[in-house]
């Protein structure tokens, strides 16, 4: 399989995706893509040739590994880094189909743009975005699941005791260097909770800033309601342009207004 394609495609996704994102897909390619081509499948390498049981009888060997590994772990992590990545696309082709609808109405509308910047989180694209990290943390909760379903935990026992036919009685099975094997599927468990753990925060944080935005977005059309329904009006009548000495009697005061009267007129 070719990682570093896949890597490659992936790594559009980081335009449009926050912090939290970028530290998911760092933490899927350095930290299990890299452990999985690297050491992962050496460690694994040697899961059936060195897999023995104190018996003679042809076929209990097989069917024993057959019961103790129901499926590789690596094929197990390969088919997981696999549906986790794949729900990135989802992101990158949206975006590629809002380019391409912006470019057909660019041209039928003499220069004009239908979206602002298509790789905005607006409309049918935060949808997308969003579903595609419910997919993401959805797949790597499965996976999780079916590792400890099959596998009754994530340890790996030294010994394992075994009486299916052919075997003509229990007998003791051994896998090779458990221990390591275990911290191996330790790491990638612990790798793949991190991972979900940052497509929750991720999926908090956008529907948090769009919860915002809408409160946001209300408060001002709550306001310009407010401000067409309500002009304003002036509270008092304008005031004299006479100013009067308040220690003035009332009858030197309408001797005042009485002066005043003939020289508006004139």
């Amino acid at each position: 399989m070719n990682w570093s394609a896949l890597e490659a495609l992936l790594s559009g996704v980081n335009k449009y995706s926050t912090v939290f994102g970028r530290v998911w897909l760092s933490m899927v390619f350095v930290f299990r893509v890299m452990v999985f081509v690297v050491a992962a499948q050496r460690v694994w390498g040697d899961e059936n040739k060195d897999f023995v049981c104190n018996t003679a009888q042809p076929g209990c060997v097989n069917v024993c590994y057959d019961h103790i590994f129901p499926i590789s772990h690596i094929r197990l992590w390969a088919l997981q880094l696999i549906f986790v990545t794949c729900p990135s696309l989802m992101v990158v082709g949206h975006v590629k189909y809002r380019e391409k609808k912006d470019m057909q109405y660019t041209v039928s509308h003499k220069g004009a743009h239908l979206y602002a910047n298509p790789g905005k989180k607006r409309g049918g694209l935060w949808w997308t975005y969003l579903v595609s990290l419910i997919f993401k943390a959805g797949f790597d909760a499965g996976f999780l699941y079916i590792l400890y379903h099959i596998y009754e935990g994530y340890d790996l026992p030294r010994l394992s005791k075994c009486s299916l036919d052919p075997c003509p009685n229990t007998v003791d099975c051994y896998i090779s260097r458990p221990t390591e094997k275990k911290i191996f599927t330790l790491f990638m468990v612990i790798s793949s909770g991190v991972c979900i753990l940052m497509c929750i925060c991720e999926m908090i944080y956008l529907i948090c800033k769009r919860i915002q935005k809408l409160i946001k977005r209300k408060a001002e059309a709550d306001r310009r309601l407010f401000a067409e329904n309500h002009e304003m009006t002036p509270l008092a009548a304008p005031r004299s342009s006479v100013r009067v000495d308040p220690t003035a009697s009332i009858q030197n005061i309408s001797n005042m207004k009485a002066e005043e009267a003939p020289a508006k007129k004139s």
